[in-house]
């Protein structure tokens, strides 16, 4: 298990991991809590054995995740992926969101370590993470999507990247408000809604903190459905689609302190759709998962115009919360998947991916 990371999504992997250990079958896994500090040092729990008897309670955290620092003794990456017992398999469930996490980095890593892991591959991990090249395919395969434009900063500052990103708006015909986001980044971490000028400055500073590029998108009046999807797009484990489920926002938009402070968002499993409606939206979720490369698991999310253009693709998270109010494990539980039952299966997907790549012949 690979949790922290050099990432401003590291408390949330912290509770991610906290509830897949807790949950995971202690007979038939021996479970190794890696974490990665935020200056990206690798700590081997000292409390592992403890964790096999206590679960989630022993696992090291960040700062204030329940009061429990993180400890443990610093170890090469190489000497943590590495096997022990060839006889049992290891399989990495890395369990770090955002950069050097779930973009592609340390699935590379994993892949050059020659060890069966949990997801996405590099480059599907790579492309749903930035979500500028993200839109892009998907427009390329006519996915339906909101209507958006990229930023990369200039010389000019950033009044003058507001003034670039109003011109683009004008072009494009999209009216504040506005969400600037940074590309490379989830959780909501560093999205701002800009109703003004004054505000869109203001939010493409904080964007730009986090990420050299930045995406500008309309603001869609519509439901947020989101769809879990299980499986690999390639071979005989294919991929299935959960029931959707909707997302009711306290505030103004699904922030961070709505998905992971104060719970106070409603999630509605299933979402209120019709069976033509839950239908389209389940088979958009496997033709978006299939088209971005994806593998093992995804949450696919949308935004539903009921009167206008219909179901819109909004983004795809290859690796997603696990915490106690994420919809991704909750959605498989009213699917009929119950959360012991997902690990066991997102293993076997990681196993199976594993051996049908290795036996690919590498000789000229």
């Amino acid at each position: 298990m690979l949790y922290g990371g050099k990432s401003a999504e590291h408390e949330v992997s912290c509770v991610s991991a906290a509830n897949v250990i807790a949950s995971a079958d202690r007979e038939r896994y021996e479970i190794v809590p890696v974490a990665i500090t935020r200056d990206g040092t690798w700590l081997l729990n000292e409390s592992a054995a403890e964790l096999t008897r206590t679960g989630a309670a022993a696992l090291p955290r960040h700062v204030a995740i329940d009061g429990v620092a993180i400890d443990g003794v610093a170890i090469d990456p190489p000497v943590a992926l590495a096997t022990p017992d060839p006889n049992r398999p290891t399989v990495v469930f890395p369990l770090v969101h955002g950069t050097h996490g779930e973009d592609g980095t340390l699935q590379g890593l994993l892949e050059l370590a020659d060890v069966p892991y949990v997801g996405s591959g590099v480059l599907g991990s790579a492309i749903c993470m930035d979500k500028t090249m993200a839109k892009t395919l998907a427009a390329a395969h006519g996915l339906p999507q909101a209507k958006v434009f990229n930023l990369t900063p200039g010389s000019g500052g950033v009044e003058e990247l507001a003034h670039r990103a109003e011109t683009l708006m004008a072009l494009g015909e999209i009216d504040y408000p506005v969400f600037v986001k940074p590309a490379n980044m989830g959780s909501s971490v560093g999205i701002t809604k800009a109703h003004d000028t004054g505000e869109l400055v203001d939010a493409l500073a904080l964007a730009l903190s986090y990420d050299e590029r930045l995406v500008v998108e309309e603001t869609v009046d519509g439901r947020e459905i989101e769809v879990a999807v299980l499986g690999n797009s390639i071979g005989d484990l294919q991929p299935r689609a959960s029931v959707p489920g909707e997302i009711v926002a306290s505030a103004e938009f699904y922030d961070y302190t709505d998905k992971y402070s104060d719970g106070a968002a409603t999630l509605l499993i299933p979402a209120e759709l019709g069976d033509d409606e839950s239908d389209a939206v389940r088979a958009l979720a496997l033709e978006a998962y299939a088209a971005l490369r994806c593998d093992g698991l995804a949450r696919v999310d949308f935004f539903y115009e009921r009167t206008g253009r219909g179901f819109l693709l909004n983004e795809i998270n290859t690796i997603p919360g696990f915490t106690p109010l994420s919809m991704y494990p909750k959605l498989w539980e009213a699917s009929g998947l119950a959360y012991d039952a997902l690990v066991d299966e997102l293993v076997d997907l990681a196993l199976d991916r594993h051996t049908r790549r290795t036996a690919f012949r590498i000789d000229a």
